[in-house]
């Protein structure tokens, strides 16, 4: 990161705490429910009120703040707290991201809103939106196998129809975690802000009006960065960060691209790559190392979409080469308004130098005299990359993100010294299969997970 400013992003954007605080106080009386607001929760509602006085926001807030105390919360009335909820979170974003772009003088596009159709009157989004009133009635601490088992026909529902497979996947996703947290009311500490979070995105997803299909088209070559993995038990995500490089000319752009799979909890590490076998390109671009053209993708912001049949592997392309010739002169696109939240910062970076060890043993590279934590706690286990060979690297391609109150990097792939040689490893270098021999034989021995439950699968199907 040469010519940049880190010692800014120590500085705490203006009014970044009290909104903070405010959403806060607002978990809180979810975590109690709706349904039965004490005075704690009352004047945690009234201050989340008050912060959006002056806003367009302002009279659907204060009327839905007004419903909960009084006890006849509607599902109208959760999509205004939903949605100023995710405005104050998007500001915070917005904050912290613009403290971003100024330290590393980043470049990035304005938004533009694509073209919307109003949202079909679905059965499937009604069922969703029921589930979601009842689980804030409710709150996190009333949540019991009754109201879990039944969100299993809403989530059927939804996977049958293509365009709520996101919606789909969140549900199944939080009744998972739920259903593995039951008695919740018994919890010592319940994840308030992960769980709103959810619970936000899921009711703005039934809500308002919905993309249309058509998108600006690219075509160029994607030279990767690093592959960020998305692994939970019943989903897993592979989103590659890289520079297009649009065909006929122009200024490299900053863009990611992802696919993801359906799983179960015992497809765990290396064995995850296997369930995106449908797209050898992408993974062999991974492993190798290798440029992709590309031709007609569609661009959603800094989203290009994966096709498998306009894609064809190109030359090989260093990762850390790239960053240090493109990614300084890359422009980053704005962030779509429903993604606006920090946790959801994660802006590739390149940081040369050999991390140290800070006061309380945490991991960290200095830049411009300023240490930044590297986020080791975030190393995929279906990749090479280990905390031991982070901490003897001379280089770090990462995402750097706000998380914990403080800025972290989160390592994608590293360069580093190892027995007088000169290595690199990265997150996707197991896509095509598992490089390391020690690795490769507990692999072996555990057998293949995937194989077997597809078999059985199949034996089902056959019945």
């Amino acid at each position: 990161m040469r010519g940049t400013h880190l010692a800014q992003l120590g500085e705490v954007p203006d009014g970044l705490t009290d909104a903070l605080d405010v959403i806060a106080g607002f978990d809180d009386a979810l975590t109690n429910g709706f349904g039965r607001v004490g005075e704690r929760g009352a004047a945690a509602l009234a201050a989340f009120a008050d912060a959006l006085v002056g806003t367009p926001l302002a009279d659907p807030v204060a009327a839905a703040v007004g419903a909960v105390t009084a006890g006849s919360v509607t599902p109208e009335h959760l999509s205004a707290l939903a949605g100023a909820r995710s405005a104050l979170l998007g500001a915070a974003h917005d904050a912290l991201l613009g403290q971003f772009d100024t330290a590393l003088s980043r470049a990035r596009s304005p938004w533009t809103a694509p073209a919307v159709r109003p949202a079909e009157a679905l059965p499937a989004v009604a069922g969703a939106r029921a589930w979601w009133h009842e689980v804030a009635v409710a709150g996190w601490r009333g949540v019991d196998h009754e109201l879990l088992s039944s969100a299993a026909s809403v989530v059927e529902a939804t996977l049958a129809v293509p365009a709520l497979r996101r919606l789909a996947v969140l549900l199944d996703g939080l009744a998972a975690e739920l259903r593995a947290c039951v008695p919740i009311a018994t919890m010592a500490q319940v994840p308030a802000r992960r769980w709103a979070d959810l619970w936000a995105r899921g009711v703005l997803l039934t809500e308002g009006r919905q993309p249309t299909d058509e998108a600006p088209q690219v075509s160029g070559r994607l030279l990767p960065l690093g592959v960020d993995l998305h692994i939970h038990d019943t989903a897993v995500q592979v989103q590659l960060h890289a520079v297009l490089e649009p065909a006929g000319g122009g200024q490299p752009r900053l863009v990611r691209t992802a696919v993801a799979a359906a799983k179960v909890d015992t497809i765990v590490g290396p064995a995850v790559w296997r369930l995106l076998s449908a797209h050898p390109v992408l993974l062999t671009a991974l492993a190798e190392q290798r440029a992709v053209t590309v031709t007609d993708l569609p661009l959603h912001g800094g989203d290009l979409g994966w096709a498998d049949d306009r894609v064809r592997l190109d030359e090989p392309a260093d990762p850390f080469a790239t960053a240090r010739v493109l990614l300084p002169a890359a422009v980053a696109a704005a962030t779509a308004p429903l993604d606006r939240h920090p946790t959801a910062i994660g802006e590739p970076v390149l940081v040369e130098g050999t991390p140290l060890r800070d006061e309380d043993g945490a991991l960290a590279v200095e830049v411009d005299g300023e240490r930044v934590t590297l986020a080791v706690n975030r190393l995929p286990a279906a990749g090479p990359l280990t905390a031991e060979l982070v901490a003897s690297a001379s280089a770090c391609l990462g995402l750097l993100r706000w998380d914990d109150g403080r800025w972290q990097l989160q390592p994608l792939a590293v360069r580093a010294t190892v027995k007088r040689r000169v290595v690199q490893a990265h997150n996707g270098d197991w896509a095509c299969g598992v490089t390391d021999p020690k690795i490769a034989k507990e692999e072996a021995r555990a057998g293949d997970a995937v194989a077997v439950l597809r078999e059985r699968a199949g034996r089902l199907l056959r019945r």
